[in-house]
């Protein structure tokens, strides 16, 4: 019997690739990610990939194992081995994406052997703000030879002369996560992923994955109660009241569309979309491909202010005092200005944070149709029909509520007016819970080699509330658990909480859980500690000023 042969294709995949070498092919522009030992070349996905190509560019050059299977089915995850070409040796040392602003050096033959022990120490280190005293004062250090800490922020007259305690007090937050958190060395990052796949298996042989249809079978009769009585009052003139119920509907349906967006109810990729479209376009006026589109972002770099875009709210909220450096969004591709009318609005966050979130739902209907107008949306790939389909949606929620409803109904323009004011302010405690998960946990820049479950843990807190109002936060009260596991169905999460407490006393990663009441307050304080961080930099600027001095650069 002749021997068996390997077939070229196959013993090209299974070849070794160095360190040097996949840093030299990222330098010419090329989009490679480590992806369970195997090196993948994914730069024909980026077109067709349904979530946007902002996901992958963040994940360049660093192992995406978790964050992978995170946020996709086992099927997709088998689809991306098509893309690999070679595969690596041992542990592997992440580098910073280019998106973050990474430098990496071309590959050359001549130069690979004596560059190869260093290049993973050398090269795009992330741009974590760290400081060292030196001769009483602080300034800032670079963490490599090729990489400045600023590099993700373009100079400006802002940066340049900002006093040194905003310095200071980056590294006093990441001085306290440093130590709240275990260490960031390989070795207890790589217990964390460990122990945080063991966790995945448990759930997995526990069936919380397993989609519970009754559940929904529930869902559905509250939406049906709602529908109803904001129909029938509308009938009845009671208009008031029928907005109310209007509102709640809108703020029920959300919760679904959310599961339909990660693919939690069927977990059929065009299923789950369609009901999500459903939903949020036909009946809700929203875009789910807008939201899928910022969302796969924000599980990818949650709470990072140069790349979430769900904490980036400028110039009406800013979560950290880093805004105050106009720092430039990967996500919109712009600046966000740090202006006269920023330092008025974040100089009172605290106090808006309530009557802003009341009216959030009409910014959403901006960002819905900048979305479908700017043709961000999928042109190619599974996802090539969605924008149409939401382009009908749209038309359609405008025809029934716009014109059909506060038109055609409703006999006034003062009644038009309150109507449409009572039915958005009801979906507000949406929004509140949204921004209770993140607004005020941790947003330091703790590098690229912080494992993902244990930066997700870091960034989100849970919201304890009792079993029966569970229907009220509609799974959102537990967003560290839904970070951690994305695509687990919503009324499993609780369940799942148990599992996932034992995995944080397991490996020393604290577990963030308040009542909604302290919820609230933890972040109406941090919003109002970074006002206080507001008025003292202008009190600073202004006592400069008035002495005819410069502010000193550290």
């Amino acid at each position: 019997m002749a021997p068996a042969v390997t077939p070229p294709s196959l013993a090209r995949k299974d070849t070794v690739l160095s360190r040097r070498y996949i840093e030299g092919q990222i330098a010419e522009g090329k989009h490679l990610i480590i992806f369970e030992g195997c090196v993948l070349k994914v730069d024909a996905l980026l077109p067709f990939h349904p979530g946007g190509e902002k996901p992958i560019k963040h994940m360049v050059g660093r192992d995406a194992t978790d964050e992978m299977n995170a946020l996709h089915g086992e099927d997709t995850c088998r689809q991306f081995r098509k893309y690999q070409i070679g595969r690596i040796n041992g542990p592997w040392l992440n580098f910073l994406p280019p998106i973050h602003g990474g430098k990496f050096r071309p590959y050359a033959e001549e130069s690979c052997s004596t560059d190869e022990e260093s290049s993973g120490l050398e090269t795009s280190t992330p741009p974590s703000p760290i400081f060292d005293a030196v001769d009483g004062k602080v300034r800032r250090r670079k963490t490599s030879a090729t990489t400045d800490s600023s590099v993700s922020t373009p100079p400006n007259e802002e940066v340049e002369s900002r006093p040194f305690f905003l310095d200071a007090r980056t590294r006093e937050e990441i001085v306290f996560d440093t130590a709240k958190y275990p260490s960031l060395d390989m070795e207890s990052q790589d217990m964390i992923r460990t122990k945080y796949r063991e966790l995945d298996e448990k759930i997995r042989a526990e069936g919380l994955y397993q989609c519970n249809y009754f559940s929904y079978f529930i869902e559905c009769c509250r939406y049906t109660l709602f529908g109803t009585l904001a129909y029938v009052l509308l009938q009845w003139e009671w208009y008031a009241s029928s907005a109310f119920f209007l509102g709640c509907l809108w703020h029920q349906l959300v919760f679904t569309a959310h599961d339909a967006g990660h693919m939690g109810i069927t977990h059929n990729f065009h299923v789950d979309t369609t009901i999500g479209m459903i939903i949020a376009d036909w009946i809700g006026g929203l875009s789910l491909g807008w939201w899928k589109r910022s969302h796969n972002v924000h599980h990818i770099v949650t709470n990072e202010p140069e790349h979430d875009p769900d904490i980036e709210h400028m110039p009406f909220f800013a979560v950290s005092h880093r805004f105050f450096d106009s720092l430039r969004s990967t996500y919109y591709d712009r600046v966000m200005k740090f202006d006269a009318v920023s330092k008025v609005m974040l100089k009172y966050q605290d106090y808006l944070y309530y009557p802003i979130l009341m009216l959030a739902r009409f910014n959403l209907y901006r960002l819905s149709w900048e979305y479908l107008l700017t043709g961000q949306a999928p042109k190619r790939g599974p996802a090539w029909w969605h924008r149409w389909f939401e382009f009908a949606g749209q038309i359609f929620f405008w025809y029934w509520f716009g014109y059909g409803v506060l038109y055609c109904t409703l006999p006034d323009w003062s009644t038009r007016l309150t109507y449409l004011m009572v039915s958005h302010i009801v979906t507000s405690p949406l929004h509140i819970q949204i921004t209770l998960s993140h607004f005020a946990m941790s947003t330091a820049d703790m590098g690229v080699s912080e494992s993902f479950p244990q930066k997700m843990l870091r960034t989100t807190m849970d919201v304890d509330c009792p079993t029966w109002l569970d229907f009220f936060h509609g799974g959102l009260q537990f967003q560290a658990i839904h970070h951690l596991y994305p695509r687990m169905p919503r009324h499993n999460l609780r369940r799942a909480q148990k599992l996932v407490l034992e995995f944080c006393k397991d490996t020393g990663i604290p577990y963030a859980l308040f009542t909604f009441y302290d919820g609230n307050k933890e972040v109406l304080g941090k919003l109002g500690d970074v006002a206080k961080q507001l008025r003292l930099l202008e009190e600073c600027r202004k006592t400069c000023a008035d002495q005819g001095t410069l502010l000193d650069h550290h």
